[in-house]
């Protein structure tokens, strides 16, 4: 017995201070050093730009789910394309010309008399070069006394220059934006590319002008099958698709993925919108990666805003026939004075509620809309996001800070993504737009990682395609948190 009591003693201590063994400290993750160091850059009254450039070029971002191709592509690039396709700059008016017989003429001048130049004999000329550059985006709009229209006019013109090359060159211009999303971290983009077929009818466009619901069903349900038997209308799907194809070969790896949306010009007449969306819609029906339909536009012009609920209708009826085909619609880029009150009343809604809108790009009017908390409740309900362009919305809209409706979008829970809308047009990238973000709005870590993963989330993919890319993010973010901890550390922070 007595042997065995100091046995008993010693296990009864050893229990004892193994009870009372401190707990371990664990290092704090990747993740977590991240969140600190973010918050860190966001703190105070005034954020740390620089510093937030850098993050932000660094982090992963999943998709750009609002991106114009033809206004993605620099001006610079625009201008080597002239001379790819034998064109020249008019010096005086800053216009493509595509006339051979004009060309030669001017080819045949001596250079100090031509008026019609290439893009080497325009750069020579500093002045005339930044003019172009000036009038072909928005650079130095509000510097240094550039040409300054009004900046929607200013914005939308610029198409019209670069207008001519535009549709040339597309698998070169999409590999660019390849190699420019892959330097910011970007492995998705869905662009808007490419103006859908169109045909024209002119009794059908009589017989809608002001007729009620009813009758512009029955307009649209007689002249749909002719259309779908139009032999020349087929043609122009099949080269669109064809199109596509030719102009994404080589674009998608392993790394990086690019989906199409053919779009529909608002301002035309209702028979070429609605053959339009026809050919959009068939389109999206034959190539896969043709994922979904958008209506683009100038949204304040007289056609846009008279004709507004006939495209909804249009809509309406075509994804009826069309179930698959996802739906992401220009709707309410809007601001108070660019229409009359009444004219902002109604966007949104009727894209969410008639045509059923899978997205919603811009939404900018929501505050002036009728009944906006029961259409907000309803795209939170549906997981309707909004396309957010923060920079477009200033410069074309005049609209920034708090006057932007992104956090009233937040605070009724409507999911939103970051997005870029014409980076070539306004100089600008997707890393850019989540520096604005950040540096405006109240965030933190948890909600700009979100937004990443949101982007793929919410695009136009199916199942397999969005779950590969999302898998890959987390890799992506899992390294990208190692970096920044890393650093973290080895500066002692």
């Amino acid at each position: 017995m007595q042997k065995t009591v100091p046995n008993l003693m010693a296990a009864l201590a050893l229990a004892s201070a193994s009870a009372f063994v401190a707990p371990a400290v664990h290092a704090a993750s990747n993740e977590d050093i991240t969140k600190r160091h973010f918050a860190a850059l966001v703190a105070g009254s005034q954020p740390k730009l620089a510093e937030l450039t850098l993050f932000f070029t660094m982090m992963p971002k999943g998709g750009d789910l609002h991106h114009h191709y033809s206004g993605a592509i620099y001006a610079e690039q625009y201008l080597e394309w002239v001379d790819k396709q034998g064109f020249c700059v008019n010096k005086a008016s800053y216009q493509i010309e595509t006339k051979k017989d004009v060309i030669e003429a001017e080819r045949a001048k001596p250079a100090e008399q031509r008026t019609c130049v290439n893009s080497s004999e325009l750069i020579a000329d500093n002045a005339t070069y930044r003019e172009l550059l000036q009038r072909w985006s928005t650079k130095d709009f509000y510097n240094h006394g550039a040409v300054q229209p009004p900046p929607d006019r200013a914005f939308f013109d610029t198409f019209g220059y670069f207008g001519p090359v535009a549709s040339t060159n597309t698998n070169e211009g999409l590999k660019t934006l390849k190699q420019r999303a892959i330097a910011e971290n970007l492995s998705y983009i869905e662009t808007i590319f490419e103006l859908a077929p169109m045909t024209m009818n002119a009794q059908f466009d009589q017989a809608v002008q002001g007729a009620d619901q009813a009758k512009l069903q029955a307009q649209m349900a007689a002249w749909l099958p002719q259309l779908e038997k139009d032999a020349g209308f087929k043609q122009a799907i099949q080269a669109y698709v064809a199109n596509v194809q030719n102009s994404s070969a080589g674009v998608d790896d392993e790394h990086f993925t690019m989906r199409y949306q053919p779009y529909v010009l608002r301002f035309l007449s209702p028979s070429l919108v609605f053959s339009q969306m026809v050919g959009a819609f068939e389109a999206a029906t034959l190539e896969k990666k043709i994922v979904g339909v958008n209506i683009v536009g100038a949204e304040n012009f007289n056609v846009s805003m008279r004709d507004y609920s006939m495209h909804m209708q249009m809509f309406k009826f075509l994804k009826t026939k069309y179930p698959k085909v996802k739906v992401a619609l220009h709707a309410g880029e809007l601001a108070m004075g660019m229409v009359p009150p009444e004219g902002l009343k109604f966007h949104i809604a009727e894209a969410v509620n008639v045509a059923g809108a899978n997205r919603i790009g811009h939404g900018m009017d929501i505050a002036h809309e009728n009944n906006a908390l029961s259409v907000m409740r309803t795209m939170r309900e549906r997981g309707i996001p909004v396309e957010v362009n923060l920079t477009s919305n200033e410069f074309i809209l005049g609209i920034k800070g708090e006057a932007h409706p992104i956090n009233l979008y937040r605070k009724q829970g409507v999911p939103f993504v970051i997005s870029t809308d014409d980076a070539g047009v306004t100089r600008h990238t997707l890393s850019n737009e989540y520096v604005l973000f950040a540096s405006r709005y109240q965030t933190d870590y948890t909600e700009v990682k979100k937004l990443s993963y949101d982007s793929l989330r919410y695009a136009f993919l199916d199942e397999g395609e969005k779950q590969r890319l999302l898998k890959q993010l987390d890799a992506r973010f899992a390294k990208f948190e190692a970096d920044i901890a890393a650093s973290q550390r080895n500066t002692g922070k």
